[in-house]
């Protein structure tokens, strides 16, 4: 028995894995062999923090700014420097590592003069390393199956899961000579280079879809200046709402538009032929299951790109065809978000069985109106677009919980052009989503396998 004894730590993967790694033609060395600090404050929290920052803050890193490749900086909140210089032994420097050890415990980034300086939050660790190894190179280590496997079956904790400072520095590094850690890096740095740009692409791909459904609809959203004071006029809130919202300069240039686009213009109640909401089922009783029962659409499974199964709970398939009837999914509905991240829509597949929580609704669309037959893909589309968002919001209620009731939902106004143009626009962004998630696929793909080859070269000893 080796360290502990609990049976997950002897699993055959675990115990085959280190006797691979026990046959790498390269030196193996323990991480702690490599540092010189390794630390993390537990008690490094109940501080104000920003999401601004200024030049009396620093970031302060989470979890969850790590990425696949680096720390992000799209969600970064920050502390003001005198708070961080309470915690001396946390402050980053360039080349450093960042390690979680808590929540998604094992990820890991390199610290870039980008964040030279900031702190990190109790969930981290700091690992300042040995000058004489390449700190690029231990970071892929980590990262890859040889790092990242024993990571997992270092973790302990039962109900608050985490790995000890003494576990992480028990981690086993192949360690070659520095020429060919250079090269090695040289060459993930390369791949993750490629990767970088065809998401670049990809993000391009899809932020032109807006630009794109708009222009084929003669609709060009206008720069609204925000106002904090502004008049409304009497004749102007006859039969409608009275709030402030409702009258902002954004919703209220979305009213010029609307009255000025070339083709039909509907509220979305006429278009719909049966609309339900749904429930959800209380947590604590007899309704869930594993991934053999019904997907059961909560907000995060709604995106403008489809259905998205990625986090999916399952309910059973009597409590889909019992206390959930109404609110089964049927082909060609349309699934509206309208609490939380308000007004996401995705149309439901052929053959997808499914059901949706309180969060949502799902309406069916009739085949015409006025002559105009109706491309459900074309609705989801346009509400999904800029113009759709903003009509959407506007008629949003419930202040401190804001939510769309089907008054509100009913009252949205759909843009509603000759069915040909209705195809067309909907063939152009399935053009633009199929390439965008090709490049994201290929991005991902030509990543693991440097990854493989990376792990396969270390165990081997043998570098190309």
């Amino acid at each position: 028995m080796d360290k502990r004894i609990d049976p997950c730590f002897y699993q055959p993967k675990y115990r085959n894995f280190y006797s691979m790694l026990k046959t790498s033609k390269y030196q193996v060395v323990m991480l702690a062999d490599l540092i010189k600090l390794i630390y993390r404050y537990p008690s490094c929290y109940g501080f104000s923090c920003y999401d601004t920052a200024s030049d009396t803050r620093v970031p302060f890193l989470q979890g969850e700014d790590i990425d696949l490749t680096e720390i992000s900086h799209e969600k970064l909140i920050f502390i003001e420097k005198e708070i961080s210089a309470k915690y001396p032994k946390t402050i980053l420097k360039e080349g450093d590592l960042i390690f979680s050890v808590r929540g998604t415990i094992g990820k890991v980034a390199m610290v870039t003069r980008a964040f030279e300086n900031s702190n990190i939050s109790p969930n981290l660790i700091r690992l300042s390393l040995n000058t004489e190894v390449n700190s690029h190179y231990v970071e892929i280590v980590l990262k890859s199956k040889i790092g990242q496997s024993q990571i997992d079956r270092l973790i302990s904790g039962g109900v608050q899961p985490t790995i000890t400072k003494q576990d992480i520095l028990s981690i086993e590094i192949p360690l070659p000579h520095p020429n060919v850690q250079s090269h090695l890096v040289e060459t993930m740095q390369s791949i993750s280079a490629q990767k970088k740009q065809k998401e670049q692409e990809a993000d391009t791909l899809l932020s032109s879809i807006d630009d794109y459904v708009l222009a084929e609809l003669g609709i060009v959203m206008p720069a609204v200046e925000e106002k904090r004071c502004f008049v409304v006029h009497v004749n102007e809130i006859a039969g409608r709402r009275v709030d402030s919202h409702y009258y902002q300069s954004k919703f209220r240039a979305t009213d010029q538009i609307v009255g000025s686009v070339r083709f039909d213009v509907f509220d979305l109640g006429v278009l719909i032929n049966d609309i339900s909401s749904g429930i959800t089922p209380k947590v604590d009783e007899d309704y869930y299951t594993d991934s053999s029962g019904i997907p059961f659409l909560r907000v995060q499974n709604v995106t403008n790109q489809g259905i998205d199964l990625s986090d999916t709970k399952f309910i059973k398939k009597e409590v889909h065809k019992g206390i959930l009837k109404r609110s089964q999914l049927k082909k060609d509905d349309l699934v509206f978000t309208i609490t939380g991240r308000i007004g996401s829509v995705a149309v439901v597949p052929d053959n997808f069985e499914g059901n949706i929580n309180q969060h949502s609704v799902r309406f069916h669309l009739k085949q015409q109106i006025a002559k105009i037959n109706i491309n459900p893909h074309y609705v989801a589309v346009f509400l999904n677009s800029e113009l759709g968002r903003s009509l959407a919001i506007r008629e949003v209620t419930g202040g401190t919980r804001p939510a769309l009731d089907y008054k509100a939902l009913k009252a949205i106004k759909i843009v509603l052009p000759p069915f040909e143009v209705q195809n067309e626009i909907v063939a152009g962004v399935k053009q633009r989503l199929t390439k965008e998630r090709e490049l994201r696929q290929e991005a991902l793909k030509e990543w693991e396998t440097a990854k493989t080859q990376f792990e396969e070269q270390l165990l081997s000893g043998e570098v190309s």
